[in-house]
């Protein structure tokens, strides 16, 4: 599919049958369906399935029962193995399964029953699904499809015709029902999702059901598929045009910051008296549930705070003060700054005042940096950024240099002083620096015994250094 219709165009077509788990896609592409609310358009779902299994349903319904069942299996069992046993595939495939088998018995199923049936059994099997953002997100989804779509679909009537409070319910209940668990996971809600459901859904069946039928024939017969493909690729360009335009729009994601587990479960409840009609009595405590959620958000994003992420040999520190942020990275490829960037989204930080790279090349991607920040520093020809003397500064966030022999640093961020010594020359010439009192130190290698004894008297949350091995972890202040 990605030879016949290209890295973005193939890639989607590929990701609508597969997954994009499994099909590759170009990051860009990726971060635009998430901008647009059209991440589960690319996540192999229930919605992939009910299009594979409806479209096979339709061809078997004249057949003898034996082979409805051998084709309803067939194709849900086909769409599992090679999909893979991501969570959001084996409970759609669950549910599916349970829901024909009640079909073809004449007997009238209970969604939610279903639902909690299935969750329980996954977990059984594989209880670290529990923690699986994939996991969690399908299950609240498919809550909120269960539980409020269709009261809202009534309520909407009053005000728009049948067809239209039909397709306004569904996008609008699944994404209530995932709010606390994008803020948890990604800390930004796509504004614009439910009219990016609206727009793209008219191309989104017609092209699941022809990209199922590609793979096909893929296998099947290759020449057809390339027929097929000169029809279909035009349409994927089209879909991957329209949510580039969606996640271009000013505001297209709201950034409002990680919600602790806590504060995730605390919204959670709050919202649950709106979702759920028949808890509607709740509604005002509800709603200063919601208030103090908000107010306890604002309070840690404006708070003083130093963050520490490591993901091998890369390290990012971000500064925190009044809801302003500034980074230091020790690198400057074009995967620090996507990372960066990331890290701001999560954090609810629209741009960095200020970013220094303490890497001894210059940056890549400059448009990255650029969109990251208004300032970018970085060193020359191997001299580093700043020399002895030379700040670089805002509104309560401060970096220094404290010496022109190495990359010593003081790091400023409100009441926060924090010394940032990248490698042992650093590190010799900070010890030279009498005086200098600081609340942290963090140090960009891992110190031999005679070092460490040598370091100052401080916390031990208060002293970092990269853990043994391939350091991947967080870190706060």
């Amino acid at each position: 599919m990605r030879q016949a219709g290209g890295e973005q165009a193939g890639g989607v077509l590929a990701a609508l049958v597969l997954g994009s788990a499994v099909s590759p896609l170009p990051q860009e592409v990726r971060e635009a369906f998430r901008a647009a609310g059209l991440s589960h358009a690319l996540a192999a779902s229930g919605f992939h399935l009910s299009v594979l299994l409806g479209a096979v349903l339709v061809i078997a319904r004249p057949l003898p029962a034996a082979l409805r069942w051998a084709l309803a299996l067939g194709a849900m069992g086909s769409f599992l193995l090679l999909a893979g046993a991501q969570p959001s595939v084996v409970r759609a495939v669950l549910m599916g399964a349970v829901a024909f088998g009640l079909q073809e018995c004449g007997r009238r199923s209970r969604p939610l029953s279903v639902l909690l049936l299935c969750l329980l059994v996954m977990l059984v099997w594989r209880p670290a699904w529990l923690l699986d953002v994939g996991f969690q997100l399908s299950a609240a989804a498919t809550a909120g499809l269960i539980l409020t779509a269709r009261p809202l679909e009534q309520q909407l009537r009053r005000y728009a015709p049948t067809w239209a409070a039909a397709a306004v319910a569904v996008p609008v209940a699944a994404s209530l029902w995932t709010i606390p668990l994008q803020l948890l996971h990604f800390g930004a809600l796509p504004l614009y999702a439910v009219p990016a459901n609206l727009l793209v859904g008219p191309l989104l069946t017609p092209l699941t059901l022809g990209a199922m039928v590609m793979a096909a024939l893929a296998v099947l017969c290759p020449p057809l598929m390339s027929a097929l493909g000169w029809l279909l690729v035009p349409v994927a360009h089209v879909l991957v045009w329209l949510v580039r335009q969606l996640a271009a729009l000013p505001l297209a994601q709201c950034q409002l910051g990680r919600l602790s587990p806590w504060l995730a479960l605390a919204s959670a409840l709050a919202l649950l008296p709106w979702l759920v009609p028949q808890l509607r009595r709740w509604r005002l405590w509800a709603a200063l549930l919601l208030g103090c959620v908000a107010a306890a958000q604002f309070q840690l994003l404006r708070a003083d705070q130093l963050l520490l992420v490591e993901d091998g040999s890369r390290q990012w520190l971000l500064a925190r003060h009044g809801g302003r942020a500034a980074l230091i990275s020790r690198r400057a490829d074009g995967l620090s700054c996507t990372r960066g960037a990331q890290l701001a989204q999560g954090l609810g930080v629209q741009r960095f005042d200020w970013v220094l790279s303490l890497d001894a090349l210059p940056p890549e991607l400059p448009a990255c940096w650029a969109a990251l920040t208004p300032t970018l520093l970085a060193g020359q020809n191997g001299s580093p950024p700043l020399a002895q003397g030379q700040r670089l500064q805002s509104a309560g966030l401060t970096v220094e240099a404290v010496s022109d022999t190495s990359q010593a640093l003081l790091l400023a961020a409100g009441r926060w002083r924090w010394g940032l010594l990248p490698d042992r020359q650093a590190w010799w010439s900070w010890r030279e620096q009498p005086g200098l009192a600081v609340d942290g130190l963090w140090l960009g290698f891992r110190p031999r015994p005679a070092e460490q004894a040598a370091l100052p008297p401080l916390p031990p949350g208060r002293l970092w250094w990269p853990a043994a091995g391939s350091a991947s972890g967080w870190r706060q202040a």
